[in-house]
């Protein structure tokens, strides 16, 4: 049975988008997750941006490792700086794990969740969008809203262009504009997706 419900599609949109951060890997960075993101494009009106990662992917020998060293360079280590950190502490407080992640971390518990003591800083970007989707899957759509506003947009704002102007390759480009034509605040200047 299709689940037509509008909060597990953007359950699974935010899913997706968090998959597109993890580090490349061929074990998942593969044809098949190409075609879903090539037809997900399409039904956004986004073809030429399919187009152009196409071109991308095709006109190399290996692609997965040049999307890794695309990654490396602008997410983890660059020279001379990292293009843009996915932490929101680095845009909020200057450092990572700061005010900013404790903060994070409260709202997690607040909704009922806990991180793996293995895992990642709670501001990292891929746990933010899985966040996000754990709350559209149980329709708190007040929650949804709040964290967007007072915890996810105020940094995004600032690492959405760092990445727009430093990639190097179609494919961070357009997952960031993906992220934040997905997790923009409905006002005169911005849209929403269509839920219809």
């Amino acid at each position: 049975m299709l689940d037509t419900e509008p909060s597990n599609d953007i359950a699974r949109v935010y899913r997706f988008l968090a998959q597109c951060m993890q580090y490349p890997d061929q074990e998942w960075m593969n044809d098949e997750f190409f075609n879903v993101l090539y037809n997900f494009l399409g039904t956004l009106d986004a073809v030429e941006d399919g187009i152009a990662i196409k071109k991308a992917i095709d006109n190399t020998d290996d692609a997965i490792e040049d999307l890794q060293v695309e990654y490396t360079r602008l997410f983890i280590n660059g020279v001379p700086h990292v293009v843009a950190p996915p932490y929101g502490s680095v845009y909020m407080d200057q450092s990572l794990q700061g005010t900013f992640a404790g903060d994070t971390l409260a709202f997690y518990h607040t909704k009922g969740f806990e991180m793996d003591k293995s895992a990642d800083l709670p501001d990292h970007l891929i746990h933010e969008l899985e966040f996000l989707s754990l709350l559209a899957e149980e329709n708190d759509f007040s929650g949804e809203e709040e964290f967007l506003k007072k915890l996810f947009r105020p940094w995004y704002k600032k690492f959405h262009p760092r990445v727009t102007k430093g990639a190097h390759h179609p494919f961070y480009r357009v997952v960031v504009q993906l992220i934040d034509f997905f997790t923009k605040e409905e006002d005169k200047d911005g849209f929403q997706p269509n839920e219809a």
